[in-house]
């Protein structure tokens, strides 16, 4: 991993792969970091260079003290990507990260060449919920949280077959920095793309995991209405379909990127 600095404030970050490919970015979920990436980074660093990250508030990157915006968390891409060099790239986010890649497409669609948005929404949940949640973690902690996201994040299949993927990604979830995380609940709290997606012109592909019950098959529907020519992948998988369903999820985002 690196890092790097912008207006005083640290970001962790990976670029691998070939040099003189394009270039993918990739953008966590909220209570992740890069490394929920990994088979994506594996597989798709063959043909890509691919540029991971950990968002503001989460990993090794700042956790100054929010409430932070979706127009933050979407300059934290648009910085990084200009101070490393990166003029144009696609876009891969999932949950958290596929609504700043909502962002993205409409605000800085000239900097994107693809943009992939998975187990996302143009309003995900309802702003009281997030606020009892940024609430609830600012006077807790993370352990309430953790303790019932395994089946928020997976199908109990998954859960009960796949202990070793799933048991690290919930304790990295419970040492998840409460206030970095509470500030990005403050943020999808206030963000509300559904008037603007129609604006996204990029070509688009939806990613939804019809077991998904934070962000469901509807959310995706919706988008698919509203971003025009966008393509769609439904896969077998819950909220983290890019982990329990990784093959399919890699083998679809591949094609639509190299088509």
């Amino acid at each position: 991993m690196s890092t790097i600095q912008i207006n005083n404030e640290v970001f962790n970050y990976q670029l691998s792969g070939p040099d003189n490919a394009p270039v993918l970015f990739l953008s966590n979920s909220l209570g992740t970091n890069y490394t929920m990436w990994s088979e994506q980074i594996n597989y798709l660093g063959k043909n890509f260079r691919v540029l991971a990250y950990d968002t503001r508030g989460h990993g090794g990157s700042v956790k100054n003290k929010g409430p932070y915006t979706l127009d933050q968390l979407g300059n934290d891409v648009l910085d990084i990507t200009k101070a490393l060099g990166i003029e144009k790239f696609s876009f891969c986010g999932i949950s958290m990260g596929g609504l700043i890649g909502q962002w993205l497409g409409i605000n800085a669609g000239d900097r994107l060449e693809k943009l992939v948005v998975c187990n996302t929404a143009a309003k995900i949940g309802q702003e009281a919920g997030w606020n009892d949640r940024a609430t609830l973690v600012r006077t807790q902690g993370m352990n309430p949280v953790a303790d019932g996201s395994a089946g928020r994040w997976f199908t109990e299949g998954f859960v009960n077959t796949q202990e070793s993927i799933v048991s690290p990604l919930i304790e990295n979830l419970r040492t998840t920095d409460a206030e970095g995380y509470a500030s990005c609940c403050d943020a999808l709290a206030q963000a509300d793309l559904r008037e603007q997606i129609a604006n996204i012109k990029v070509p688009t592909l939806i990613v939804a995991g019809t077991h998904d019950p934070v962000t469901t098959v509807a959310d995706a529907d919706f988008m698919a209405q509203h971003i025009a020519g966008s393509q769609r992948l439904d896969l077998a998988a819950s909220h983290l379909s890019n982990i329990e369903a990784s093959d399919a999820f890699n083998k679809g985002v591949e094609a639509f990127l190299q088509a």
